[in-house]
């Protein structure tokens, strides 16, 4: 059975670019967990625009294979990822990134920002940064990000 010519290109496209991803991403022996590691590189990939709403991500199975680790680690970051609402695992088609939730407002969302302040100033603590340059980075890309628009 032949694949029709757009079919074909959409394909290639798709997997030329994981492959690109995938190439662009380094585990480190850093003693970070492998999965923090995969979970917070393709978070940045998706906040880069290098994966966008919609698009599939690389297999569980890829990612293991180009990484040379268990399949079952690779799980676990997707896990994570579903968990947190960046990708939607489609039973038998794969997992997508996830449309980006609506910037509502009220306690559910003020829990969630405060979590991920938590997650960002730990992040930061064992990085080195502190809390002040951090915020004029975040402060700096927000504005950028609202000129974009």
């Amino acid at each position: 059975m032949a694949i029709d010519g757009t079919r074909f290109l959409v394909l290639y496209e798709c997997m030329h670019t994981q492959e690109q991803l995938l190439a662009g991403m380094r585990i480190e022996g850093n003693g970070v967990p492998i999965y923090v590691q995969l979970r917070e590189q393709f978070l940045r990939a998706m906040g880069a625009g290098a994966l966008k709403p919609g698009d599939q991500m690389p297999t569980m199975r890829q990612v293991a294979v180009a990484f040379r680790i268990d399949l079952n680690t690779v799980r676990h970051a997707y896990d994570e990822l579903e968990r947190a609402g960046a990708v939607v695992l489609v039973r038998g088609r794969g997992s997508f990134v996830a449309e980006p939730a609506a910037g509502l407002e009220g306690p559910d969302h003020e829990a969630e920002a405060e979590g991920l302040a938590r997650q960002v100033l730990a992040a930061a603590a064992a990085a080195g940064v502190s809390p002040e340059l951090l915020v004029q980075k975040i402060t700096a890309l927000a504005a950028a990000k609202e000129e974009v628009r």
